[in-house]
């Protein structure tokens, strides 16, 4: 790629901000000049903002009164192919290009000059005494595989004070290093073998090394049944990357997921890699922002974030599990990862491995179209084979009020106890009872500011909006009637459900896995890895346990509630179940024991269920693609939502009425308009809530139409509007 041009100083600038202006702003380039892409500091008004030298100043104003750049930061400039990343991934999303610099720049301290900082690490000495607060503090260190940490991050995650960490510097136990703030990662060991592969992983790994050796754009669909060893391979092709001198990226849907897989990363290249997520320490993104820009990181993990990060040279991008909803921001900047990685990896060369057992129907259909190669593993790795799949029709089963394990799932359970296996009760949902209702005057509690059902989460005493976060105490009486001792918990959750189990089976161990019951990253993985050693004969988990952990010991799967996901109107409620419970079943017999998944279901002549116990993918995919191609909907057809919000419940309806009334421009391309339409959860944090749809042919230029239609709209004072291409969720 080209050096950047550089301007000397004095000469006009043009400076993209993150302040929210949606234009360039001219500037004179300071003593020493500066090259285009280089990070800036720059007055506007009274403040200094962070932002990007963009080009040539326009020249459009009075030269005396433009002010100088104040400083350029000491960090590699923007390279062009994210520029072009950021205007492209901007114009798709119809997102304005301050808000994606400001994903680009999302790191703490950037500004700060480089200097040296106190850093502690695990030292080889053990203490004279321990106590509690010691512990924890190297269980911190010892979690962490060997990172280091600043005095205070250490201290507060350990939940203890400073002075313990500095006694265990004078024992040893702990070392105190002065280190520049900003270090580059030690060199991953690409010389260090994996993991022996079989024939079907080879064979996998083959291509997706010469895909890489071409050093060109190209996507793959890397499909793997759960336990085929999907991670092996991928992890191949990151060291072939590695090995031309290019940089990798692979991409988690759950921060849950990470630990696990560092510790597999370690393991293969001696080294851990750089981490980015919303789990990392502020020092630690800084670092990993600033050494991915300088060619210090050779891998990043991370979140979907992590897509915006500086690379020098990016070379692989692996989205692992990419049909989880996850990859898709659902808030602010609105963008799918997995379509943002196959952007990115085509503006700089690069090569896209998609992994999953369940792929999204895009990627399916991408890959039926030749647009992406497709590569197969039917096998499991080793000795473990699939588990029989099997339902329990629930219109069968003798069932108390009150009550979701079926008899024959209490016996399938039973066995497995007496085997010393595992089984694992799945039910998506959190908390202990989804609804709280009063049997005195039939009110449901519901949040202040959203209009959702309070969860009752049992183990905290509180009620929860998943929604917007807010809680509160579990009242004794109604807030509606105020009648006491009549509030009841209606459905059930995985408290709930864990509450029933230790009923059934007293004598079992019952963990329970769920994000809101731990507080931490390391508090999940410890919970994960006792689990995984047979700390537990029963798990009781949400979708948190359908992604990509092992239990050698599981071999039964029992879903609760196979008929949840079918519910409402969700286009993708078909295949999001599907890939759920093919998911959640992937979880049993993944060693040498035979496993088992058994699906509740009122509705066991339901298309999906038959599908999902037939294991006949291919012929789902098929199914549900004809589906969407006679609807002209996604894939086969484009899709945008645009979410109106107000104070005022009348405001977004008048508002949407009005636009609904003027979408000549949104007709000219054969597009339809539906709604205005109140939000299915039609209140978000105090805020109504309304939706329109835009329906348009695959080949429409829907982004310009929409834009070309909301270019004469004047928002109302407090109105919000937001362009939601591709949709996922209809909330």
């Amino acid at each position: 790629m080209d050096q950047p041009e550089f301007y000397a100083e004095g000469a006009l600038v043009n400076v993209l901000t993150t302040q929210p202006l949606d234009r360039t702003l001219d500037y004179r380039a300071p003593e020493g000049g500066c090259a285009q892409g280089a990070y800036v500091q720059v007055p506007l008004g009274p403040r200094q903002v962070l932002g990007v030298v963009w080009g040539p100043g326009r020249g459009d104003f009075d030269y005396a009164k433009i002010r100088p750049v104040t400083r350029v930061l000491n960090v590699a400039p923007m390279r062009d192919e994210l520029r072009e990343f950021l205007i492209r991934a901007g114009e798709y999303t119809l997102t304005p290009i301050d808000s994606m610099l400001r994903l680009a720049t999302r790191v703490p301290g950037l500004s700060d000059p480089p200097s040296m900082q106190k850093v502690y690490r695990l030292g080889d000495q053990t203490p004279d005494r321990m106590t509690d607060a010691r512990a924890r503090v190297l269980a911190v260190l010892e979690d962490y595989g060997g990172l280091a940490f600043t005095l205070k991050e250490l201290a507060d995650m350990a939940g203890t004070s400073s002075s313990v960490v500095k006694g265990l510097v004078t024992q040893g136990a702990v070392l105190e290093e002065a280190t520049p703030r900003d270090a580059p990662y030690p060199a991953l060991d690409l010389d260090r073998s994996g993991k022996p592969l079989t024939g079907d992983q080879e064979n996998a790994a083959t291509r997706l090394r010469a895909g890489l050796q071409s050093e060109s754009y190209g996507t793959t669909l890397l499909r793997g049944v759960t336990g085929s060893g999907k991670t092996e391979v991928y992890l191949e092709a990151v060291a072939e990357c590695l090995k031309l001198g290019r940089q990798a990226l692979v991409l988690l849907p759950e921060i849950a997921l990470t630990a696990e897989f560092l510790t597999r990363v370690e393991a293969r290249f001696g080294a851990r890699p750089a981490e980015w997520h919303s789990g990392v320490t502020m020092t630690e993104r800084r670092r990993a922002w600033k050494m991915v820009g300088q060619g210090g990181a050779q891998l990043v993990v991370g979140a979907r974030s992590a897509l915006f990060l500086p690379y020098r040279d990016l070379g692989l991008i692996v989205v692992d599990e990419e049909h989880d909803n996850s990859y898709k921001q659902e808030d602010g900047s609105l963008y799918n990862a997995r379509d943002m990685a196959v952007l990115r990896a085509a503006i700089c060369g690069a090569r896209v491995v998609l992994a999953s057992a369940t792929p999204s129907l895009e990627s399916w259909a991408n890959a039926e179209a030749g647009k992406y190669e497709r590569i197969d593993m039917t096998d499991r790795f080793g000795p473990a084979i699939l588990p029989d799949m099997d339902a329990i029709d629930m219109r069968a089963e003798a069932m108390s009020s009150g009550k979701w394990i079926s008899p024959s799932l209490q016996g399938e359970v039973r066995q497995r106890m007496e085997k010393g296996e595992q089984a694992l009760l799945f039910l998506n949902r959190r908390g202990y009872a989804p609804v709280t209702l009063c049997r005195a005057c039939g009110e449901q509690i519901e949040c202040e500011h959203c209009s959702a059902s309070m969860v009752e989460h049992r183990f905290l005493k509180r009620l929860v909006c998943h929604q917007c976060g807010e809680s509160r105490p579990m009242p004794e009486k109604c807030p509606s009637c105020e009648a006491e001792g009549t509030l009841a918990p209606i459905g059930p959750g995985v408290e709930r459900l864990a509450e029933e189990a230790a009923e059934l089976f007293p004598d079992a161990r019952i963990a329970t896995l769920s994000s809101d019951l731990f507080g931490s990253a390391r508090a999940l993985k410890a919970g994960i890895e006792a689990i995984a050693q047979g700390g537990a004969d029963i798990i009781i988990g949400t979708q948190l346990v359908a992604k990509g952990h092992n239990f050698p010991l599981l071999t039964l799967v029992g879903v609760i509630d196979a008929d949840l996901g079918l519910q409402g109107s969700d286009l993708r409620a078909a295949e999001r179940t599907f890939q759920l419970m093919r998911q959640v079943a992937g979880r049993a017999g993944r060693s040498e024991r035979k496993g088992a998944a058994l699906l509740q279901t009122y509705q066991p002549e339901h298309p999906v269920i038959r599908a999902i116990l037939d294991g006949d993918e291919e012929s789902f995919w098929r199914a549900e693609a004809d589906q969407r191609r006679a609807a002209g909907m996604p894939p086969y057809g484009r899709l945008a939502g645009i979410i109106l919000s107000s104070p005022d419940p009348q405001a977004p309806f008048q508002f949407g009425t009005t636009l609904a009334r003027h979408d000549d421009a949104l007709r000219e391309i054969g597009a339809q308009l539906f709604g205005p339409a109140a939000a299915p959860i039609a209140r978000i944090r105090g805020r109504h809530r309304v939706r329109l749809l835009v329906k348009a042919p695959k080949g429409a230029p829907l982004q310009q139409a929409i834009t070309k239609w909301l270019a004469p709209a004047r928002l109302p004072k407090d109105m919000r509007l937001a362009v939601d291409i591709d949709p996922q969720s209809f909330y």
